[in-house]
């Protein structure tokens, strides 16, 4: 019997959830006589640099992987098939499309198919290089649950519940101290993380990007908190980075080159001095959670949900469903295609019944 090899990847950022879906994969793979699973390490840098880096993957060594965050064959956010960096001995940086040297590399490397484990700009990906031939299936991966067309992506959760709990530890110093904390998290399009940690951790404030706030409002609403002889002389805020005041933009930090997106913090630190600026007397203090959201051990609702993405990936490619990716709608397992898959972000509506039940239980918006 011929040997069929399925070429795996990791792309983007990291991602509580990438060794469970990796550890699913290989097993639902390898269980099936004939066939073989390879990593292109570093995301498709494994394959296109030199040397070249592939790595087979067996049960043994995806065993327990499931605990650990992060991703055994590592994962990057720069360069790419279609933005490969070349380095001139000036100094200088261009960037080549080396796509089409791939397509045709997996071919004569004999991979029957490849998996790319991604979010929304990792699934753009894997559209061009199928429209370009490649037989590529794609697993939907992102902290920031914004990939469309399917109910959730693995790494959520998790992010939730680490903003929940530093939410919950920010409460109580916010009390002891009479103080307004502020809490940045992840979310540059979308108010995800931020929205379900609010309710969860019982902030008073949420500032997400699909809601612009009016400071103004926010200083009333904190007025009448801390006036309201219910004792009440403290407030926690959560704040996605991508949190824009009315009429204004995101806070950008940095833009390293003109192939990465720009980096966005200083949404916390913002809206701490337009508090100030209003007048604002209680002590404030900010906290940008950052990479600890997409790091340490993934929650057990990610693990069963990386799991059942793993094995759909491999019933797809046993399926030549190339072109899709693996997706979750209504509560059951389904495949959709990757131009539906990529074609907006999804974001928080803020007419849903989620912002309503926020919105009832007091949190402020801004509006």
């Amino acid at each position: 019997m011929k040997t069929k090899k399925i070429l795996v990847a990791t792309s983007g950022g990291d991602c509580p959830g990438l060794n469970a879906v990796l550890r699913a994969f290989v097993k639902r793979a390898t269980a099936e006589a004939g066939w073989e699973v390879w990593a292109s390490l570093q995301s498709f840098n494994g394959l296109l640099g030199t040397p070249r880096r592939l790595r087979k993957l067996d049960r043994q060594c995806v065993s327990g992987i499931h605990v650990k965050g992060g991703t055994l064959i590592g994962t990057t956010k720069e360069s790419g098939p279609f933005n490969w960096p070349v380095h001139n001995p000036d100094g200088t940086i261009v960037y080549l499309d080396r796509s089409d040297e791939m397509v045709a590399l997996c071919g004569e490397l004999g991979f029957e198919a490849v998996v790319n484990i991604g979010g929304d700009g990792s699934q753009k990906m894997s559209l061009r290089l199928f429209e370009k031939g490649l037989p590529v299936i794609g697993i939907p991966k992102t902290i920031d649950n914004d990939l469309d067309a399917t109910d959730v992506t693995f790494g959520f959760q998790t992010a939730v519940d680490i903003a929940t709990e530093a939410l919950d530890r920010l409460v109580s110093t916010a009390e002891s101290h009479n103080r307004i904390q502020i809490l940045e998290v992840m979310g540059k399009h979308s108010g995800w993380i931020a929205l379900h940690a609010a309710i969860a951790g019982g902030a008073e404030i949420c500032l997400i990007p699909e809601i612009p706030y009016d400071i103004a409002c926010i200083r009333k609403f904190l007025d009448r908190r801390f006036d309201n002889g219910n004792g009440k002389c403290f407030a926690v805020a959560i704040v996605a980075e991508g949190a824009m005041p009315q009429g204004g933009a995101p806070c950008v930090s940095a833009q390293t080159h003109a192939n990465i997106s720009a980096k966005l913090t200083g949404a916390a630190e913002r809206f701490a001095s337009e508090l100030k600026r209003t007048g604002e007397t209680a002590s404030i203090r900010s906290t940008i959670l950052g990479h600890v959201q997409r790091g340490g051990t993934p929650a057990a609702y990610d693990r069963i949900l990386s799991a059942q993405y793993g094995v759909k990936a491999f019933e797809m490619v046993k399926a030549g469903e190339f072109g899709r990716m693996a997706a979750l709608q209504n509560g059951r397992l389904s495949s959709v295609p990757l131009a539906e898959a990529t074609r907006q972000l999804k974001r928080v509506d803020p007419r849903s019944d989620l912002v309503n039940v926020a919105r009832s239980i007091n949190i402020c918006f801004g509006d």
